[in-house]
């Protein structure tokens, strides 16, 4: 790609020529709020926030390519105005309860309301809309239409990235929203759960139903299937509170399906066990390891001795980690044996 230059604020700038205003502009540190961009997704220029004046005229930096000699200003009057104006529409008829939102200071539309000085006073006197009713029909994502400002984030990101299309915008003016084919429940929709829209939605339109902010992450990989997904898992007072996928992994880009993003919650269930069982007298009691353990090479050797090893099978757990899956295809192998199987082939 061929680099030019141009001009941000007064700052002589070198991009390639390939780049808009605003990839431009954040590649060198220069913030211009946006809502409706997502470097993940096409551009789309819905917002109207990231408004910006090139060469004297008014144009949305998130899809005005860059030009030779280009002369951009992201302040100013004209860009004040317009920008306040548009996110005065948006926060007009917002849910403004802040603090009870699970997006509280990691809200885009609140970033951007601070950057342009949204007045209050004004807000007052435009609101009009009624509250709508909020759908908590899907089991893992709770979609509240109160907290929508109709960017089409999650509209184009069940376009581009799973190409499933459950969503897209329905009816018109005032009551244009986010809906399903038929506008029914999503839990009721060709939605696949694979959470991508909740992860790129900048506000609370779309929230995890089990909202509790992990503590630290670590660094993983997802063992569901033999795809090898990254992912972090988000821990918090000892259990999984959330997964997100590493962006930076190669297999995955950060993209997750409804096992990887959402199945954990067998990790911490109270059925889960947690100590070897032991059938006696018809009843399972609890056993040591070492019992467990003794009591397996009896049965493994009876068996071996009787029929042959290649009678001997094992059947694996995408829920157990990838190194003993692979200890224990080993041990199956040491044994004689190839009859080996794992959920995670299908």
């Amino acid at each position: 790609m061929a680099e030019i230059q141009l001009y941000v604020d007064g700052r002589e700038l070198t991009v390639e020529d390939s780049k808009t205003i605003l990839e431009a502009a954040t590649e060198n540190g220069v913030y211009i709020p946006h809502l409706c961009h997502h470097s993940d997704l096409n551009p789309a220029g819905i917002c109207r926030v990231c408004l910006v004046e090139a060469d004297g005229i008014l144009v949305p930096s998130c899809r005005a390519p860059v030009a030779a000699g280009m002369v951009v200003k992201t302040g100013g009057d004209l860009v004040n105005k317009a920008r306040r104006l548009a996110v005065e529409l948006l926060v007009v008829n917002h849910h403004d309860d802040c603090l009870a939102c699970g997006k509280n200071n990691d809200c885009k539309l609140q970033e951007v309301a601070r950057y342009v000085g949204v007045d209050k006073e004004r807000l007052k006197r435009l609101r009009s809309r009624e509250l709508r009713p909020v759908d908590d029909s899907h089991p893992f994502i709770v979609r509240d239409y109160n907290k929508c400002v109709l960017c089409g984030i999650c509209v184009r990101t069940c376009d581009e990235i799973p190409c499933v299309e459950a969503i897209d915008f329905s009816f018109r003016g005032y009551d244009t929203k986010i809906s399903t084919l038929g506008d029914k429940p999503l839990q009721e929709s060709k939605c696949v759960s694979c959470g991508e829209c909740l992860v790129r939605c900048p506000v609370g339109a779309l929230l995890p139903k089990n909202g509790a902010q992990p503590a630290y992450e670590v660094k993983t990989v997802c063992s569901y299937c033999g795809c090898g997904c990254g992912i972090y898992l988000g821990v918090r007072d000892g259990k999984v509170a959330r997964v997100r996928g590493n962006q930076d992994s190669p297999v995955n880009d950060g993209e997750l399906c409804v096992k990887g993003r959402f199945g954990y919650s067998y990790i911490n269930h109270p059925d889960r066990l947690t100590t070897p069982l032991i059938k006696r007298n018809g009843k399972f009691e609890e056993a040591s390891w070492d019992e467990a353990l003794e009591l397996v090479t009896e049965k493994f050797q009876e068996v071996q001795n009787k029929y042959g090893a290649e009678s001997l099978g094992g059947l694996s757990s995408a829920r157990a980690t990838n190194e003993d899956n692979y200890l224990f295809q080993k041990l199956l192998r040491s044994l004689g044996s190839n009859s080996v199987d794992h959920c995670a082939r299908l």
